[in-house]
């Protein structure tokens, strides 16, 4: 490569729990630049896992991570061309994409879920990767059982 890579950013940590977890969470739920409202939602949709009393010994931030880890997945399948054929090759994903593959699927099928507010939609959801169901957590399953199909594969990795 003849440029160098770019600086990774530093990303501040978020005013209430000072985790920095929480900051890229919360800025991958922002639209519109509205980071006030995002912040809003998160936190909501955290008192409303704490007052659902989903586990009694676990903090509502502790609950949140452990559903986040619930639903970041540890490989993908990427496409490969090979003489013609299109195969899905699974490959282990980098720690920094795979928390970001994460985030991102558990707030698009919050979004995709149905209730009245997105607090509601975001804690229903992250009570359900807490609990290994939803759909996000299926979305981890699917890429999981797609790559152990492809495991022949996997000499074509690149």
């Amino acid at each position: 490569m003849r440029k160098s890579k770019p600086k990774k950013r530093v990303i501040l940590p978020d005013p209430k729990y000072t985790d920095v977890d929480v900051t890229t969470f919360v800025n991958n739920l922002m639209l519109d630049g509205k980071k006030s409202i995002s912040y809003e939602i998160f936190y909501g949709a955290l008192d409303i896992i704490e007052s659902k009393k989903v586990s009694e010994e676990l903090s509502p931030l502790e609950i949140w991570k452990k559903g986040l880890d619930n639903v970041t997945p540890l490989v993908e399948v990427r496409s490969r061309r090979v003489g013609g054929a299109t195969f899905q090759i699974p490959s282990e994903i980098r720690p920094s994409r795979r928390k970001s593959i994460g985030t991102r699927n558990l707030i698009s099928f919050a979004r995709k879920r149905s209730g009245h507010s997105m607090k509601e939609r975001l804690a229903a959801e992250v009570i359900a990767a807490f609990n290994e169901e939803g759909g996000a957590f299926k979305k981890k399953e699917d890429t999981h059982r797609m790559a152990e199909a492809n495991k022949a594969f996997s000499h074509f990795r690149f």
